[in-house]
């Protein structure tokens, strides 16, 4: 039996595969997996987060969830790119340095528009504007989310014990639409008042308040509670920034 790690484990990048666009480009879908069970990492951008090709900032997270999370960000790519160049993803933390490539090599074409098995489609998600609050306050966060209704729901057995996975991870098979909260990058520890729950009317709504002064991205992930093993649908990823100002009178500061 595989031992659980709770802290103390690195991260591994991982190339999910590409997809064509409308506009003739292709888009690099990338994620990782903290082995941790518990502690998020951070690993600010540089040398130990990075890409080789073009800016070492392609948009990848900075601040690393606990376990699997499938297709965190894309690279788009022009469509002269060629199946023969590629983008190298390396992460180093704790003296452990990992690297992956994502190309358009025709074996890692993957469809993110719906589950082939029964036409289930990501959910369709919009969120609030970027915005500016200064400390102590907190940003007012809401994500307005449709989707085609499918999964279904199904109730668990009476038998079956059902646990509430790691920080971050996709919605369980039975809980259907939910939204997830979490800090994608910033130089602070962020707080959510409810930072996973059930889509009720179409809306999810939450606060967060920050540790620190600056820039913040923060991750809105819509699930529909598919989680079929093998497939990238059907979830849907959208970030928010928030620029947070220290107290009047404060010189901020890290946390």
């Amino acid at each position: 039996m595989q031992e659980r790690h709770v802290t103390g484990q690195s991260v591994a990048p991982i190339f999910e595969g590409w997809a064509p666009n409308g506009d003739g480009t292709f888009s690099l879908f990338f994620g990782y997996l903290n082995r941790n069970y518990e502690e998020e990492l951070d690993i600010p951008l540089g040398p130990n987060n990075m890409f080789d090709q073009g800016s070492t900032d392609q948009g990848q997270p900075t601040h690393f969830l606990p376990r699997r999370h499938k297709m965190a960000f894309a690279i788009v790519v022009p469509k002269d790119f060629g199946d023969k160049k590629g983008f190298t993803w390396t992460l180093t933390i704790r003296g452990n340095t990992e690297k992956v490539t994502g190309s358009l090599n025709p074996i890692w074409q993957v469809d993110v528009a719906k589950d082939t098995q029964t036409n289930n489609t990501p959910p369709v998600l919009k969120v609030t504007p970027d915005q500016t609050v200064t400390m102590p306050g907190a940003a007012a966060l809401t994500a307005n989310v449709t989707d085609d209704g499918l999964p279904k729901p199904r109730k668990p057995r009476e038998d079956q014990k059902v646990e509430p996975p790691p920080p971050g991870v996709f919605a369980d098979l039975n809980e259907g639409l939910t939204v997830e909260w979490s800090k994608y990058r910033g130089p602070g520890n962020v707080t959510f008042e409810n930072p996973r729950q059930s889509v009720v009317d179409g809306k999810a709504a939450t606060r967060a308040t920050f540790s620190a002064p600056g820039e913040y991205l923060l991750q809105v992930v819509a699930d529909d509670g598919s989680r079929i093993r093998g497939y990238h649908c059907c979830w849907t990823n959208a970030l928010i920034k928030v620029t947070v100002k220290p107290a009047p009178g404060s010189t901020g500061g890290q946390p």
